[in-house]
């Protein structure tokens, strides 16, 4: 544990690339292999389970502190981080521990089936013999809620540094379902079998967003255009007569979306595509909204599936007869796609979709189809240079996106939460409202969404010193505060929503600027939000 804390501590305390490469480099140097394979596990999000809830984390360390639990809850909200403030709040001992990583996350696996008397006498005994750094990383295992600012991707870079393994191949063995409880070092990384591939999907290929004009890109001729749908990205596997449905998270989510059944013994052996799962209801392209009731679902009810079922909408092909692909151009892949779509749709009603390539003479006509993009149903659009090979990641260069410019509506500042990180002494969470006439004929402010970035840290303090002046109730770590001030809130995409009061969900909302020129009577009403919705 002393090894991984070390670890963490390093990597959370720089910015830079190249120190966090190779303190993960030396780590796997170093490291016993049960050790790296739980390392590995934890920075690709394989995470165990929470034994503890945090109510009883809170209570627990709150009494091993000996603080009252109200002064316990102020200092939460002020550090911002609950491992950071138990870290913080119970003292240290002249006791210290050898115990291994691997032998810390075995005995947190128990600790979920014990009593909550055995739970809190295990957590005393171990907040009392780790430091500070190690009792903050060994309360971020126990909450479940480990994150740190490391991409697959580094952490893949820096393997391939320890073990001389093809950084590509590396990438490709970390994906799937693999266990780290029952898998060793040897298998997983450094021993190679043919068995092993069956399941498992290809790194995906992502692009970069557009930062100049489309034209920049050279002559149009070049590239293949086609929308960029607002889905989930996925890949289809059929192999062996078996389907396999893989996000680009790395989840394997074959039991989400039982349509996909219907392409075995349509697809061929050896097929595998890439695509976005798109909501289909009523034959039509839904709303990333709708689709939402798809995601997170343990399990997908008749009802759901009639009412919400969902398409795969192809663009690309990765594996053809058994054989890898990706190194083939843009245009040979499509071909070959377009071959098997066309040889599928033969009699066969499955829920394939082949997502349209277009080819435009000007860049103005390409800024023309993208203003289509919400009538659509997409984002924007995918711009592919059409000899281009399907690489591994982001990769700047033949792959590109154009979003839509964001909708945008002006709203008033009702409640504000403080930050996280370095802005846990700040408010910076806001939550914002639109004008609606009620069954009274008088106006109200109704709260409709939520965001926490796009100001300036000047700015942010600004505000901050504002809400702290003009507070009008406090419900735990949120105020409510006096309306005074509109900000222009931009978001990709709308939906009406039975969830929210407003009755309408935005999709990832973010302050677009402080509108110090408007008062709040100019701020948009709800009305004016739902004329937004496609």
């Amino acid at each position: 544990m002393k090894q991984f804390a070390q670890l963490i501590k390093t990597l959370d305390s720089t910015n830079k690339t190249t120190i966090k490469v190779q303190a993960l480099t030396t780590y796997f140097n170093e490291a016993n292999d049960t050790d790296k394979v739980w390392t590995i596990a934890i920075l690709s999000h394989r995470r165990p389970t929470r034994p503890v809830n945090t109510t009883l984390l809170r209570e627990w360390a709150s009494q091993l502190a000996k603080i009252p639990l109200w002064l316990f809850e102020e200092s939460y909200h002020i550090v911002g981080d609950l491992a950071e403030t138990i870290a913080l709040v119970v003292p240290s001992t002249q006791k210290s521990t050898t115990k291994s990583l691997t032998l810390f996350l075995e005995e947190m696996k128990a600790l979920k089936a014990k009593t909550d008397e055995e739970k809190k006498t295990y957590l005393f005994e171990n907040w009392k013999c780790l430091n500070y750094y190690e009792r903050f990383v060994f309360t971020k295992l126990i909450t479940g809620g480990f994150r740190i600012g490391i991409s697959q991707k580094l952490m893949t870079r820096a393997l391939a540094k320890a073990t001389q393994l093809d950084e590509d191949v590396l990438a490709y063995k970390l994906m799937g379902n693999w266990d780290p409880t029952t898998i060793s070092f040897e298998d997983l990384v450094l021993k190679e079998r043919a068995s092993d591939y069956l399941s498992k999907p290809y790194p995906f290929y992502l692009a970069y967003a557009i930062e100049d004009q489309a034209a920049s890109l050279g002559a149009v001729d070049d590239w293949s255009i086609e929308h960029k749908w607002d889905g989930i990205r996925a890949q289809i596997i059929i192999r062996n007569d078996e389907l396999f449905v893989w996000s680009r998270g790395e989840e394997l989510v074959t039991d989400k979306y039982p349509e996909f059944e219907q392409f075995i013994g349509v697809l061929p052996n050896g097929t595998v595509l890439d695509g976005e799962i798109l909501p289909y209801p009523k034959g039509a392209i839904g709303s990333f909204n709708e689709l939402q009731t798809r995601i997170g679902r343990k399990t997908v009810s008749r009802a759901l599936l009639e009412k919400t079922p969902v398409i795969l909408m192809a663009y690309d092909l990765l594996e053809w007869q058994g054989d890898d692909i990706r190194g083939k151009s843009f245009l040979e892949r499509r071909q070959l796609l377009e071959e098997l779509f066309t040889t599928k749709n033969k009699g066969d009603n499955i829920p394939l979709h082949l997502s349209e390539r277009l080819d435009f003479s000007s860049w103005d006509d390409v800024g023309a189809e993208r203003e289509r993009s919400r009538e659509m149903r997409s984002e924007g659009l995918m711009i592919k240079h059409k000899n281009s090979s399907y690489k591994v990641g982001r990769k700047k260069g033949d792959w590109w996106k154009w979003k839509v410019d964001p909708l945008t509506i002006d709203a008033v500042l009702t409640y504000a939460m403080r930050g996280h990180g370095r802005r846990s002494n700040l408010f910076t969470d806001y939550t914002f409202a639109l004008w609606q006439t009620n069954e009274n004929g008088n106006k109200e402010l109704v709260t409709f969404a939520k965001a926490y970035s796009g100001l300036t840290d000047a700015e942010f303090r600004e505000v901050d010193a504002w809400i702290k002046k003009n507070t009008l109730e406090r419900f735990g770590p949120v105020r409510s505060v006096t309306p005074h001030h509109v900000f222009e809130i931009a978001f990709e995409g709308i939906a009406f929503s039975k969830r929210h009061k407003s009755g309408v969900a935005t999709r990832f909302p973010r302050i677009l600027r402080w509108r110090k020129d408007k008062r709040i009577e100019d701020a948009n009403t709800l009305e004016e939000l739902k004329n937004l919705i496609p």
